[in-house]
């Protein structure tokens, strides 16, 4: 059974998200992500939250907020009531879960690593406590050969075997080869989408896995959103941010989303420690992420070297980036709400 959204969760899906029922709304109004943050600053200075602004008390909420981002924007906005019910019927047909940053249930990974770049909201569907328990992320190149899909599939695999959730983005090639061969060994898996959630979650391969709690599909888009090259480089960052360790198998070289997000590890963010598939047929890519300093992959040939070398890699980095709230969570409580967790 779907929880149903807390009244924080309906504000921010109001606000920034584009409630697509069966065709595109228009959208040009719709908060960014540094809008977003904006407005969730403005509420924490004056004690409020993102159930503020609806309801019949809603007005001096939204007074505030108006004179800030303009009070027709905002009432158009929030005044999509119905168009939001209609989607949230449409997401619970189809046993997809939303929760938002307002929310306790949000994962704490992505909370403490991103900060504000975390996504105001977050669409799921299956077991969502896999979002916090770490493991291996696998990415890679869509258009790969048999060789490549074979070597992949064993390492998710091994990952299953020796108790580590895969995490990868489930797109074809790489991605669905490593959450295929984890899942077939019985493992747990998280599937981090930029396009088409809906239908990951009404897939038939998927549905086994989602009843027996072995598969989790997010995404930070809406889940009827199709493909779009910046949700697609974007959503790197999410697999990175719930992992514990990264494998780049193939990456073209600089260009692409494993390039691109691999790139952005290794030179800015240092979210997790990054092996490298290396041997003579790699290619340019990978060869060139070597030099910006990820680590080779020892190529683990049992599940109990493939933990070792998992141990060993997040031991040599930096201990785990700090539990610590959004740089702009609220340091003291505000008045008592249901599903309120401190931060937006």
């Amino acid at each position: 059974m779907i929880a149903p959204l807390t009244p924080n969760t309906q504000a921010i899906l109001l606000l920034t998200a584009p409630l697509i029922v069966g065709r595109a709304e228009g959208n040009a109004q719709l908060f960014s992500l540094s809008e977003y943050n904006r407005l969730a600053r403005l509420l924490r200075e004056r004690q409020k939250q993102p159930a503020d602004l609806i309801g019949s008390d809603a007005g001096e909420t939204v007074a505030i907020c108006a004179a800030v981002f303009g009070r027709e924007r905002l009432e158009n906005l929030l005044g999509r009531g119905f168009l939001l019910s209609q989607a949230v019927e449409r997401w619970n047909a189809r046993a997809i879960w939303i929760v938002s940053r307002a929310d306790a249930a949000y994962p704490r990974r992505l909370k403490a690593r991103l900060k504000e770049d975390a996504s105001p909201i977050l669409y799921g569907c299956g077991d969502a406590t896999l979002l916090d328990t770490g493991g291996l992320a696998v990415v890679g190149s869509r258009y790969v050969d048999d060789e490549l899909i074979s070597y992949t599939e064993n390492v998710g695999r091994l990952a299953a075997q020796a108790g580590r959730t895969l995490l990868s983005g489930g797109a074809k090639g790489i991605d669905r080869a490593g959450m295929s061969g984890a899942l077939q060994a019985g493992g747990a898996v998280v599937g981090v989408m930029s396009d088409s959630l809906e239908r990951g979650a009404l897939a038939r391969d998927n549905r086994e896995p989602l009843m027996d709690n072995k598969l989790v599909l997010i995404s930070p888009y809406d889940p009827a959103a199709g493909f779009n090259v910046g949700h697609a480089m974007q959503r790197n960052k999410v697999i990175y941010a719930l992992a514990d360790v990264a494998l780049v198998v193939s990456a073209d070289f600089q260009k692409g989303g494993t390039w691109t997000g691999a790139i952005e590890q290794l030179e800015k963010l240092h979210l997790v420690p990054i092996f490298v598939r290396s041997d003579p047929n790699a290619g340019k890519g990978n060869s060139a992420l070597l030099q910006h300093g990820a680590v080779p992959w020892p190529n683990p040939r049992n599940p109990d070297e493939l933990s070792q070398s998992l141990s060993k890699a997040a031991e040599a980095v930096a201990a785990e980036p700090r539990q610590e709230v959004l740089s702009f969570a609220l340091r003291e409580q505000p008045p008592s709400h249901a599903g309120w967790s401190g931060s937006v």
